[in-house]
Formats: C-alpha cells, sequence, structure tokens
C-alpha cells in the first residue's frame, strides 16, 4: 500500500493479476489489524507513506519570488495605512459613514501618501495593479473606488479620447480634484452594452450634443461615485446624427461622452440632471453607487471621446473603422484592464481567506487521542481538504494571473491585434473562473474556521460579501465563459481549416491529434509517484479533457442546430460549453504555474512549489476523474493511485502551510486577529482584545 512499492513498469497480465491479490490481502489485513484510528496515528502512518524529503522553505526567498519587483509600491501602501490607524475601516460602520471614510482613504493616500495610481494606469498597467491589490486588502470598497477613479472613469478619458481629452483632464483626475463615474449600465441593460437605449443626438445649430434618457429602461444605474461623489460621468449613449431624410436621424452606435453632473464649486447636481441613491448594499457600501437620469443635458461636441469616431463641425461622422460592431468592438477592447484588475484583486481577497484560514487552523486545537493533548484541527485530514487545494489554487492563481498582467501591459505599448485578442480571452476567461472558485473559498474559509469564522472581526463576513459581485460586474460570469467558449469553437474551427492559430490556443494545432485519438491503454495505467508527479502527465491530461469536450460540443452544435437554428442549438449544450471554457481556463492556469516552478531561482522554494503545483494538477484531475475514466484514459489503478498520491500531497503542503501563507507577506492588520500568533493564550488574548472584552 506504500507509495514508493508503486510500479511504473507497464504490467503483464500475470503480473497485474498477482498485484490485484497482494492488494486485497493487504487489505483484508488491515482489516483484521486495523490501525487505531486517531489523529497522532493517521499522521505518522502518512510520514511513512513515501520517501519524499523534508522541505525547507525560507519565507523571505519565496516571498521575494512571489511579490516581485512591485514589492516596494505595495509596502508603501501598507506603511501609510499603518501610520494611519484613523483610516483603517472600522468593524462596525454606517453605509454613510463608510463612504466618506472611503473617500478620505483615497484622497489621503493620494495627496498624502504621494501615491499616484493614474500614472501607471497605461505606462506600467503592472504597477497599477499591485497598488490595487494592496489597496484593495485594506478595504475592499476602497479598493473599487479607486478602480471607479481611476481605471473606469479615467482610463475611459484617456483610452477612448485623445490628446485634448488628456491635457485637459489627466491631472485633474490624478489628483482627486475630478472624481468621476462611468456610466455604462441601464437598468435594462447591463451585459448586453450594445442593446443601451442612452442618446446621445448631434445639434449643430449649436455645435452640442444633447444628452437623453428616453425611458425608465435607461436609466444608468449601479453608477459608482455618482451617489455623493462623482463631478463629472463618462457616459455610454448611441450618438445619433440628423438627416435630411425621412428618418430624421442616423444611429451611429454606442460612443462614450464626459457629461458634468455636479457643480465644481457648489457640488449641486447640474440642470437636467437627476442622482438618485441605490441605497444599502449587500457588499461594498463603501462605495456610492446610484442612477443618473439625463432630460435633455447639452454638452460640448469636443465632450465626444472621439479616439474610435469623430463628429465634425458641420455634422460630419468620420472614422478610421468602417462598421459600427468594429468601432464597438474596439471601444470594449479598450476597457478590458477592468477585468484584468478584478482577476488580479480577486486573488488578492483568496489570499486573504486563505492566510486566516489556515493559520487558524494551525493555531486551534480540538479532541485527540486519550489521555493526550489536543491536536490542530489542520492535522485533521477533513481540514487539509478543505484548505490545502484551496492555498494551491491561490499560487496557481497568482502566477496565472501576473502572466495575465503582463501580457496586458505588452498589449497597451504594441497593440498588437493578435496580442489583443489573446488578452481579451484570458481576461474574461480568468475573470470568470478566479471569481466564481474565490467566492465559493469564503465561505469554505468561514466554515473552516467554525463558530469563530463567524466574528466580524475575522473579516470573512465581509471578504464574503464585498466579493461577491466581482462574479457580475466588468461581465457577468456565465457571459464571459460563453465568450471563452465561442472562441475555443472559433479557433477549433480554423484549425481544420488550415488557418494559424494564436499563442493562446497553439495547444489545439500542436497536440489536437494526439489528444483525440484513443488513449494509449499502456499509460492509463502508469501509476507511479514520478509519472503522476510528471508535469507533461498533468498537463496533458488537463488538454485532453479540454481537447475532448470541444470535439463533442462542435458536433453537438452542429446536429441540434439543423433542427433548433444556431441560438436554440447554443443554449441546449449550454452547460457543455460552459464546462468547455472551464476546462480551457485550468489548462492554462497550471501551464503558468508549471512555468514558475521551473523559473524559480531558489532550490528549496522551487521544491515547495513543485509540491503545491502537483496538489492543484491532481487534486483537478481527481475531481473531474469520472471525465477521465468514461473514456479510458486513466485505468481504475490508476485512478486510485492518483487519489492516494493527492492526499498525501495535501499532507504534505500542511507540513509547510505556515511558510507558504506567510510568503504572501500580508500586513497584521489586513489579516486581523487571531492568527499570527504563537500560542494559544496569545490568541485568546488578542481576540478577545478585538472583540471588546
Amino acid at each position: 500500500m506504500e507509495l514508493q512499492k508503486i510500479s511504473s513498469k507497464c504490467p503483464q497480465n500475470s503480473e497485474e493479476t498477482a498485484e490485484v491479490v497482494n492488494r486485497r490481502i493487504n487489505l483484508l489485513t488491515l482489516h483484521l489489524n486495523p490501525v487505531q484510528d486517531t489523529p497522532v496515528q493517521e499522521l505518522e502512518l502518512l510520514r511513512c507513506a513515501g520517501k519524499m524529503k523534508a522541505i525547507k522553505v525560507s519565507t523571505e526567498t519565496l516571498s521575494e519570488y512571489m511579490r516581485g519587483k512591485h514589492r516596494d509600491i505595495q509596502e508603501e501602501v501598507f506603511a501609510y495605512f499603518n501610520s494611519r490607524p484613523e483610516l483603517q475601516t472600522p468593524i462596525e460602520i454606517s453605509k454613510d459613514e463608510h463612504r466618506e471614510l472611503c473617500m478620505k482613504q483615497l484622497v489621503g493616500l493620494v495627496r498624502e501618501g504621494g501615491i499616484r495610481p493614474f500614472r501607471y494606469v497605461v505606462d506600467d498597467p503592472a504597477k497599477y495593479f499591485a497598488i490595487a491589490e494592496a489597496v484593495g486588502s485594506v478595504d475592499m470598497s476602497l479598493g473599487i473606488k479607486m478602480g471607479v477613479q481611476y481605471s473606469l472613469w479615467g482610463g475611459s478619458v484617456i483610452n477612448l479620447g485623445t490628446k485634448k481629452h488628456r491635457d485637459k483632464y489627466f491631472d485633474s483626475i490624478d489628483n482627486m480634484d475630478y472624481p468621476g463615474c462611468f456610466a455604462m449600465t441601464e437598468l435594462h441593460h447591463g451585459s448586453n452594452v450594445q442593446g443601451l437605449q442612452t442618446v446621445a443626438t448631434f445639434d449643430p445649430l449649436t455645435d452640442e450634443f444633447i444628452i437623453d434618457t428616453p425611458n425608465d429602461g435607461a436609466i444608468k444605474w449601479w453608477i459608482g461615485n455618482a451617489a455623493v461623489h462623482g463631478k463629472f460621468a463618462t457616459v455610454f449613449a448611441r450618438l445619433m446624427l440628423p438627416t435630411h431624410d425621412t428618418k430624421g436621424v442616423t444611429d451611429m452606435g454606442v460612443h462614450a461622452f464626459i457629461v458634468p453632473i455636479r457643480d465644481m464649486k457648489t457640488h449641486k447636481t447640474l440642470p437636467g440632471v437627476e442622482i438618485h441613491d441605490c441605497g444599502h448594499k449587500v457588499g461594498l457600501n463603501g462605495v456610492d453607487n446610484g442612477a443618473l437620469r439625463f432630460r435633455s443635458v447639452r454638452i460640448p461636441r469636443d465632450n465626444l471621446l472621439n479616439r474610435f469616431g469623430d463628429v465634425s463641425r458641420d455634422g460630419r461622422y468620420t472614422s478610421s473603422l468602417p462598421t459600427i460592431s468594429k468601432r464597438f468592438a474596439a471601444t470594449l477592447g479598450e476597457l478590458v484592464g477592468g477585468r484584468v484588475g478584478l482577476a488580479y484583486s480577486s486573488v488578492g481577497v483568496l489570499k486573504i481567506a486563505v492566510v486566516i484560514a489556515t493559520r487558524y487552523s494551525l493555531l486551534r486545537q480540538q479532541f485527540g487521542p486519550p489521555k493526550q493533548p489536543e491536536v490542530s484541527i489542520l492535522d485533521y485530514q477533513s481540514q487539509q481538504h478543505k484548505l490545502m487545494p484551496m492555498l494551491a489554487s491561490t499560487y496557481a492563481f497568482h502566477f496565472a494571473t501576473l502572466h495575465l498582467v503582463e501580457k496586458y501591459s505588452e498589449m497597451k505599448k504594441s497593440h498588437d491585434e493578435e496580442l489583443i485578442g489573446d488578452v481579451h480571452a484570458l481576461s474574461a476567461g480568468l475573470k470568470a473562473y478566479i471569481t466564481s472558485y474565490t467566492a465559493k473559498s469564503l465561505s469554505t474559509c468561514r466554515e473552516a474556521c467554525g463558530g469563530h469564522g463567524y466574528a466580524a472581526v475575522n473579516r470573512f463576513g465581509s471578504l464574503r460579501n464585498d466579493h461577491d459581485i466581482f462574479q457580475t460586474f466588468e461581465g457577468d460570469n456565465t457571459v464571459l465563459l460563453q465568450q471563452v467558449a465561442g472562441l475555443l469553437l472559433k479557433q477549433y474551427r480554423e484549425k481544420f481549416q488550415g488557418g494559424t492559430l494564436t499563442v493562446t490556443w497553439n495547444y489545439l494545432r500542436q497536440s489536437m491529434n494526439s489528444y483525440l485519438a484513443q488513449p494509449n491503454p499502456v499509460t492509463a495505467r502508469w501509476e507511479s509517484e514520478d509519472h503522476l508527479r510528471n508535469p507533461n502527465f498533468q498537463l496533458d491530461a488537463f488538454r485532453y479533457r479540454t481537447s475532448r469536450l470541444l470535439q463533442s460540443v462542435a458536433i453537438r452544435l452542429q446536429k441540434h442546430s439543423k433542427t433548433l437554428g444556431g441560438f436554440g442549438a447554443w443554449n441546449r449544450c449550454l452547460n457543455h460549453l460552459l464546462t468547455l471554457a472551464e476546462s480551457h481556463i485550468e489548462s492554462f492556469i497550471l501551464e503558468k504555474f508549471i512555468e514558475a516552478v521551473k523559473n524559480c531561482p531558489d532550490e528549496n522554494s522551487r521544491a515547495a512549489l513543485k509540491l503545491v503545483c502537483d496538489l492543484y494538477a491532481l487534486d483537478r484531475i481527481w475531481n473531474d476523474i469520472g471525465t477521465y475514466r468514461n473514456v479510458d484514459y486513466v485505468a481504475p489503478n490508476k485512478a486510485k493511485a492518483i487519489h492516494k498520491l493527492a492526499d498525501y500531497l495535501c499532507f504534505q503542503v500542511k507540513n509547510i502551510a505556515r511558510e507558504l501563507v506567510d510568503a504572501f507577506d500580508l500586513p497584521d492588520y489586513v489579516t486581523r486577529a487571531p492568527i499570527g500568533v504563537q500560542t494559544p493564550s496569545e490568541a485568546y488574548t488578542q481576540y478577545t482584545q478585538n472583540v471588546g472584552f
């Protein structure tokens, strides 16, 4: 039954029979002479289960590799809030107080702390996202408010506008003199941006656009910064040009316009603008979400953000892009940074939750063998299975989103069309996959900490409530996964039509034929530890599943489209398509994790990361073992070996869990009580102080 006895050789029939008999005898022996079922005895058995050497991890070295070149700017953010405890968000705070505190936090960070995120939005996006992660870990409402100000409002001005807009607005957005909003979502249209109903009609007599909300469904809704603090809004509206035919106007599609909404001196709402407060929300109550309605609000023609389309003084429309659909795609393409930021920030939230839950589980003692001390709850296999794969996923997501940020930064500099397509697909998939995983994990972490996890001081409640909307804004997760599936099907058709594939989808060309061939009956039975921990086996398994799902859903779509039409066929296969998209993203995440392990310069850190990477891969394979068994990609004996090894890796990761979570290097006021202490008495003292005893 020991891992080191698992043979890597291909068994002949007689050998296989003998092996089955030996296993059966061993199982019967255990039934007749059972091992005492206590946590301590179980751990002793596991220690003998393999020859894996103990790994010595330097937290500082691993942290340096993890956090990279932007560690210093994050430390500046943490140091500022550590020096200003009055700006740290208290546990109990009203909606209105929280909104004002968030504004003070952001203004203080920019003006007093000297952190200027807007300067990095275009020139160094990786640095901007590093700041956003640190700010969001202090208070997620603050992170979102910063994102609204600089990534959405500011980003729309500099990405969709031209030099005249940058010259006029950049400095005042940067220093918080011009707090603004991003008014895209409407009451009746969120994901379907092309269906927006707000209109901007050009008046050639006055050289102005007239912004109108034609009906209640077109009211701009859930607009951050609108309820209290915003002075401007980037409003997305249909550009209507007057014509001399029977129609009277021509719809040129959705464009973006800068619309002042409050007086710069008095802060009163401007004529024609109606602002309503969206009120108390499930989370993120430090962000002042509001609704905007426009009644014939006039703005200068120069307020059109005209990078992709412009209107001359005499009302003529010009654009370098020939169609409405191309202009729309270009506009949304420039806003993809929001999805990149949400994926990156979601990993930051997951880090906080995993740190709190893991440290608590190492500290908390409960039950134990008769007349012996109680044991740490992380010594229980059930607790390890809750938290250690999650810790492994956190590391995997960290490296995947780092790569995404690097690609996004490269895209902003090169404007390469192929790279733009890759970033669009990756940002959609990673945002959807990671935010969904984090949302589920926050509840798991709360449950793993028992009753103490329900205390507000331990942050799980606020983290869960604040993060929940990450699954919806910047693109509903279900919609985004469908985009990924659609792109996969497009690349699948390209493959069989002899076209070229972009980098993200290369494996579809490189290995599609081998993945779609019948599984090798020899390798399907290999079960040695060396084989199962081989990154080639792991990545091949992930890609095999994706290729199978892609081929099968393509066949199903073709079949159903004959009777149901394209829309009906897509809807009939929708769950299949969502699974395909998730599988592709998991393959990408594993690929980047394997690369990160290989590139780690420190031997001990590399060994620790390899262990964590193996757990991530084998846990995912085991969770979908039915798919692999159904097509005989994995034989029964190999499936058992995968399960057994995944269990063992959980235990091994547990042994270095403290070092792994410490490598995230989060400040104490972010992770809070009762963690980061050495003894239960110290934990109790810190905990009781925080809850007011």
